[in-house]
């Protein structure tokens, strides 16, 4: 079956192949191997599997794969009050393309310059370079945070202040490992727990309370 690929991979695709083949037509073993090696990390770090999207009242989805590190009480500039916030940590071997974890409006997109802190540490929400989407469900509100790390050096956001996505969209992507934070209503039902492995946009991190309004 034919895994297609983020179309923001083959700038690194497309020259690596060029020039493991040009090693290749000249016998430079040495070349071939290092230049391949890298094609393939590539090939599978931009790879961009399709994903069974939950159809339940109220889900919310995971907006990356990876693994759950952190669930903790947090605040954030673009928050009125605390939230609940599920930290996601994406190795150099996860699908790295970002899903927005609920369907709505997007408010506010902010970019923040910051550290490259290593990204499972429970300091990198706070201080490592970072894109906040913030989005309104039409009852409630989400946060989602695309965050760098030690590797990652290259945040890409797609989405627009203003744009209407639905759940489990395709958002944009974080290049060589990262993390992807979360904030929900406290009211929320949180249905993972920290050592957790979710993918982006088929795995449920929870639900919002169906009675709560912003």
């Amino acid at each position: 079956m034919r895994i297609p690929i983020v179309a923001d991979g083959f700038r690194f695709i497309i020259p690596l192949a060029l020039v493991t083949a040009v090693f290749a037509a000249l016998s430079m073993h040495w070349g071939t191997l290092l230049f391949g090696l890298a094609l393939l990390f590539c090939l599978n770090f931009f790879r961009d599997p399709e994903r069974t999207i939950p159809q339940k009242e109220n889900v919310v989805v995971s907006p990356a794969d990876g693994k759950v590190v952190e669930i903790a009480e947090d605040t954030d500039p673009l928050l009125k009050e605390p939230m609940t916030r599920v930290s996601i940590f994406l190795n150099v071997f996860n699908v790295h393309v970002n899903r927005v974890p609920v369907a709505g409006r997007v408010e506010a997109v902010r970019y923040n310059k910051g550290r490259f802190l290593n990204a499972a540490s429970h300091k990198a929400s706070a201080e490592n370079e970072q894109n906040a989407l913030l989005i309104d469900t039409g009852r409630e509100q989400v946060l989602m945070k695309q965050i760098a790390g030690l590797i990652a050096r290259r945040i890409v956001c797609w989405a627009k202040e203003g744009d209407h996505y639905e759940l489990g969209q395709r958002m944009g992507l974080i290049r060589f490992g990262s993390r992807t934070d979360l904030f929900l209503p406290k009211t929320s039902r949180i249905e993972v727990k920290v050592g957790d492995k979710v993918s982006g946009g088929s795995s449920i991190i929870g639900f919002l309370d169906p009675g709560n309004s912003s």
